[in-house]
C-alpha cells in the first residue's frame, strides 16, 4: 500500500496556518452566580450561599427551573452507581477488585451537595430533590425577558475520588473541586435539560461567576476565574517582594470568571504554583504537588503549554481570556473553563498529550458549548481532530497521518458491532468501548474525512469561521455542516446525516480494470451505504502519476485538486443511487502499473482490500 501513502503530506503541508450562520431567532439563557463558600479541610464539608440572578431570554414563560446536584450521585444505590455495576465494561478508575467503589462508599466518604433554604425574589418556593437534579416550581413564573433572583444556602460533602471530582485522588491532591456547586440547568429552543448524572458530559448556561472560598491559610487555591484579592492570600499571587500578614486560620479566596458555563478549583497544601506570562498571549499558571518525581516534567511542561496555546489560538481563532491554569488532580483529564484538571504522574510525552487535550477543550467546549450529552462527538472529536495536530507539530512526532489512531479506533468498532449513531444520547451507549471511540475516534474523523470531502484549506478555512460565527454560543450539528458548505460551496447535508445519524459504512472497491483497445476501462462499485467523492491515483508503468476525481453527484460541486503538483482528470460524477459507475482512462492498460482509491487514504474506508489494482 505504499503507493497510495506518499500525497499525505503534500495534503497537509501548509494548509494548518491559517458560513454556518446564526439564525436571527437565535437566543440562550444568562445566569450570573454569586457565591460564598466556607470549606472544612478536616471533614471535606462546606457550606454557601447562592445568590444566581436569571435572565430568560426564552420566547416562554417559565414557571420551573432545575438545578444539578452532581455530588449525589457519588452514593450507593445512585444512578451512577447503578450504572455502573451494569454497564458491560465499567470505568476502571471507579472499580476496586471488579466491584463499584461507590457501593462502597460510607456516609463520611460518600458526595453529596443538598440545597437547605430556596427562594425566588425573596418568595420561597417548592423544591424537591430527585437524585443529582433539584426541581423547583417557582413562586413567580419568569416571563419572556424577565430576571429572577434565586438565593439559595446549601451544604455539600466533598467524596473520595471516584471520577474527575473529589478528595484525595491517587496523587496525593486534596481537593478537586468540579461539578461542586448547584448549577442551574440549561434551558433552550429544545427545553430543558435536567440529565442525571450517570457518568457522561454536560451543558451549562452561559453566565459570570464571582466566587468567594474560604479554605485553610496553608491551601493553595487555583482554578477558574481571576483572583481578585492577591495581595490577601499570598500563594505565588502577591507582588514579589511583598509580604501577606493573614490573621487566623483561614483565607478567603476571591474570584471572578466572565462568561462562561462553569467553574473549577482545586487546592493543596503542597501545591507548587508557577505562572508563565505568553507575550501577546494569556498568563499561563500552573499547579503541581511539591514531589520530587514529577517536578522536572512539569517545569518542561511549561514551555509546551505555551506552544499548544499559540498552535490553537493561530488555526481555530484567539483564546479569549486572559489566563489559563493547568491544575494537578482528577483522576485522569477534564476540561473546565479557563482551566483543567489532570494527573500528573506521567510520562512527559502523555503529560504533553494530556494537556494538550484538554487545552483544545477551551475551544470546542468552552467557548463553542456544545450539548456533550447529545453531540459529545463534536467537543471530544474536535478536539481529537486538533489536539492530534497539535502534538504532531510540539512534539515533532512527524507522523505520515496524525489521525491514524482514530482510524483503526473506528475500524475497530465497526467490526465490533456494538457501533450507535453518533446521534445517541451520550449515557444510553451499552459500552464504554462504543462510547469512546464514537465519541473520540469517529467524531474526529469527521473532521479529517471533511477535509477529504471539501479539501484541506477548505476544512481549516471551516473550522475557523466556525469559532468566529459560534463562539460563547451552543451551537449544534448543522451549525458546522452549514459552515462548511458555506466556506467550500458544496452541499452537504448527506455527509452530516450519513456520519452521525446512522452507522452506514463506507466502502467502494476496484470492481475491474479491463482493456478496452488503447484504453483501459475502470468499473468501481459501492458495497457500503454511505456515499462519497473519489479521488484515484494512477500510477504509469513509468513511474508517472496522475489523479481522477469521481464527484458525488449530491454534492452538486467538486472539490479543488488536492494535489496540484500532480495532474487531475474530473471525471462525469456518480450518482449514488447505483451500485458501480465506470470510467476510461486513456492509455493501454498495459501501461499502467497501479490503480488506487483514496491515496491520502483520510476517507474512512472498512475495507481497504479492494481499494488498489495491480496487474498480475
Amino acid at each position: 500500500m505504499t503507493i497510495v501513502r506518499f500525497l499525505f503530506f503534500t495534503i497537509l503541508s501548509g494548509v494548518f496556518l491559517v458560513s454556518g450562520q446564526k439564525n436571527d431567532s437565535y437566543w440562550q439563557q444568562h445566569v450570573d452566580y454569586a457565591m460564598d463558600v466556607q470549606m472544612d479541610v478536616e471533614t471535606y464539608q462546606y457550606t454557601g450561599t447562592q445568590k444566581l440572578t436569571y435572565t430568560n431570554n426564552s420566547p416562554d414563560v417559565l414557571d420551573r427551573v432545575y438545578y444539578h446536584l452532581y455530588f449525589n450521585a457519588f452514593q450507593p444505590g445512585s444512578e451512577m452507581d447503578a450504572r455502573l455495576q451494569n454497564v458491560k465494561d465499567p470505568d476502571g478508575r471507579m472499580m476496586d477488585n471488579g466491584k463499584s467503589r461507590i457501593a462502597s462508599l460510607s456516609e463520611s466518604e460518600i458526595g453529596y451537595l443538598h440545597t437547605q433554604s430556596l427562594t425566588q425574589d425573596g418568595n420561597a418556593v417548592s423544591f424537591k430533590e430527585e437524585g443529582t437534579i433539584l426541581v423547583v416550581d417557582l413562586a413567580n413564573p419568569i416571563p419572556s425577558g424577565g430576571k429572577t433572583v434565586l438565593d439559595m444556602n446549601f451544604k455539600g460533602q466533598v467524596p473520595l475520588q471516584i471520577r474527575r471530582s473529589g478528595r484525595n485522588n491517587s496523587e496525593g491532591v486534596a481537593l478537586s473541586m468540579s461539578q461542586w456547586y448547584p448549577k442551574l440547568s440549561e434551558y433552550d429552543f429544545e427545553g430543558w435539560h435536567p440529565n442525571p448524572y450517570i457518568a457522561r458530559e454536560f451543558h451549562g448556561v452561559w453566565g459570570d461567576f464571582d466566587v468567594k472560598l474560604t479554605i485553610d491559610k496553608n491551601y493553595t487555591v487555583g482554578g477558574s476565574g481571576y483572583l481578585q484579592n492577591p495581595q490577601e492570600v499570598g500563594h505565588g499571587y502577591e507582588t514579589p517582594g511583598t509580604k501577606v500578614k493573614t490573621k487566623g486560620k483561614t483565607l478567603t479566596w476571591h474570584f471572578k470568571a466572565p462568561n462562561v458555563h462553569d467553574f473549577m478549583w482545586a487546592a493543596d497544601p503542597d501545591y507548587i504554583h508557577d505562572t508563565l506570562k505568553m507575550e501577546d498571549g494569556p498568563t499561563l499558571h500552573f499547579y503541581y504537588k511539591n514531589d520530587p518525581e514529577i517536578l522536572e516534567n512539569w517545569k518542561n511542561l511549561q514551555p509546551k503549554t505555551e506552544e499548544a496555546m499559540r498552535f490553537f489560538s493561530k488555526n481555530i481563532g484567539k483564546y479569549p481570556y486572559d489566563q489559563y491554569s493547568v491544575v494537578q488532580g482528577g483522576d485522569g483529564g477534564m476540561e473546565y473553563a479557563m482551566s483543567t484538571l489532570i494527573t500528573g504522574k506521567r510520562q512527559f510525552s502523555s503529560l504533553v498529550g494530556v494537556m494538550v487535550h484538554e487545552m483544545a477543550h477551551s475551544w470546542f467546549q468552552h467557548v463553542l458549548a456544545t450539548n456533550e450529552s447529545k453531540h459529545e462527538w463534536m467537543d471530544e472529536g474536535f478536539t481529537s481532530f486538533i489536539s492530534s495536530l497539535c502534538m504532531n507539530e510540539i512534539m515533532e512526532q512527524n507522523k505520515e497521518n496524525p489521525f491514524d489512531g482514530s482510524y483503526k479506533g473506528y475500524y475497530a468498532l465497526v467490526n465490533s458491532g456494538m457501533e450507535l449513531p453518533q446521534a445517541a444520547h451520550a449515557d444510553r451507549y451499552t459500552t464504554n468501548f462504543a462510547y469512546g471511540i464514537s465519541a473520540y475516534s469517529k467524531g474526529s474523523i469527521f473532521l479529517s474525512q471533511l477535509g477529504y470531502v471539501i479539501g484541506q484549506d477548505k476544512l481549516m478555512e471551516t473550522i475557523r469561521k466556525y469559532y468566529d460565527d459560534f463562539k460563547f454560543t451552543h451551537p449544534v450539528p448543522n451549525d458546522v455542516k452549514r459552515t462548511a458548505e458555506k466556506v467550500s460551496g458544496l452541499e452537504l447535508d448527506w455527509y452530516l446525516t450519513d456520519w452521525t445519524q446512522t452507522t452506514n459504512t463506507i466502502d467502494y472497491g476496484i470492481k475491474s480494470v479491463e482493456a478496452e483497445g488503447n484504453q483501459t476501462k475502470v468499473i468501481l462499485e459501492r458495497l457500503g451505504e454511505m456515499p462519497m467523492p473519489l479521488d484515484l491515483l494512477v500510477v504509469g508503468a513509468d513511474g508517472n502519476q496522475e489523479t481522477y476525481y469521481v464527484p458525488l453527484r449530491m454534492m452538486r460541486g467538486e472539490k479543488a485538486n488536492p494535489y496540484p503538483a500532480v495532474n487531475r482528470t474530473v471525471v462525469e460524477d456518480w450518482a449514488w443511487a447505483y451500485p458501480t459507475y465506470e470510467f476510461i482512462i486513456d492509455k493501454p492498460i498495459t501501461s499502467i502499473q497501479a490503480i488506487a482509491i483514496d491515496p491520502s487514504q483520510l476517507m474512512a474506508d472498512v475495507n481497504p482490500e479492494n481499494n488498489v489494482y495491480q496487474p498480475e
